[in-house]
Order: structure tokens, then C-alpha cells, then sequence
């Protein structure tokens, strides 16, 4: 049985990626030529063909993208598995307003496809906690989703 193929995020996905969510983002590495797989949790729908991500702007992930720019975000959710694929550009080199330096990255989604194995389904999706000041951990993630929202 093939697997359900979308063009965009669907209605269920949408609200899944408007809030922190930990994900992980696949892309080519650009010494190796190889798979480079990170998870992060600031990520952002902005709509239902783009996905907002903010990471470090010294980290691997942007200079992966400059010189490949084909991502997948995968998402464990919704009772199933998601690899969302699609085109990212760095939106911007640093965002203002949040202490660390942070990119913003936009993903033009391609393509929606639940990769869930036959037979199966989600019944609770990865849980995580902060591990450091929770009340700074708070103040940074609203300041982080809040220039993503409105960047």
C-alpha cells in the first residue's frame, strides 16, 4: 500500500509546527557529500508551503544548505511519520532581538509524505525537557518563535 503523498503541510500538520517541536532536519553535508541529520525544535509554519527553523548561524546546518540546498524536515506526530521535503534559504544571517546568534532558515515545501511503516501508528509522539533555567529556556524560546512568526 503506498504511502499518502501531499503537495502541502495538511490541516492536521499546520497547528503541529505552529508551536516548539522537535523535529529533525536532513541535509547534505557539504565536505562529505553525505546525509547530516540534526534535531532541533525551533521550527515555525508559516503557512501550509513554508516551515521556519532558527539555528545556530555558526552551526553545519548553514553552510549544508548554501551548498545543497534540498532539506527534510521529518515529524513524529498526528498518529503517524512525515518527511517533509523542500528548497530552504537562509532568510536571515542573524535574527534581532534574541541574545544568541541565531538564522533563520525558510523552507518552500515540495512535498509531504508520511513514511509511516504498514500496519502501524503513533500513539505518542518524543517528549523533551529543558534541562537548563527553565525560566530562561521560556523567555528565549518565546523571543525565538516570535521573530520567526514576524520576520
Amino acid at each position: 500500500m503506498a504511502n499518502r503523498v501531499e503537495a502541502t503541510l495538511t490541516d492536521e500538520l499546520l497547528p503541529i509546527l505552529r508551536k516548539e517541536q522537535y523535529v529533525t532536519l536532513g541535509t547534505t553535508d557539504h565536505e562529505n557529500g553525505g546525509p547530516n541529520i540534526n534535531a532541533i525544535s525551533w521550527v515555525y509554519a508559516q503557512d501550509k508551503k513554508s516551515i521556519r527553523f532558527a539555528v545556530d548561524n555558526r552551526s553545519r546546518i548553514v553552510e549544508n544548505i548554501r551548498k545543497s540546498p534540498i532539506v527534510t524536515v521529518t515529524l513524529i506526530g498526528a498518529g503517524s511519520t512525515y518527511a517533509i521535503t523542500g528548497n530552504a534559504h537562509i532568510l536571515l544571517e542573524k535574527i534581532e532581538g534574541v541574545p544568541l546568534k541565531l538564522a533563520l532558515i525558510e523552507i518552500k515545501i515540495t512535498e509531504v509524505r508520511d513514511v509511516m511503516f504498514y500496519g502501524a501508528r503513533i500513539t505518542e509522539g518524543p517528549k523533551y525537557e529543558k534541562i537548563y533555567d527553565k525560566e530562561a529556556a521560556e523567555k528565549l524560546d518565546t523571543q525565538v518563535m516570535e521573530a520567526m512568526k514576524n520576520a
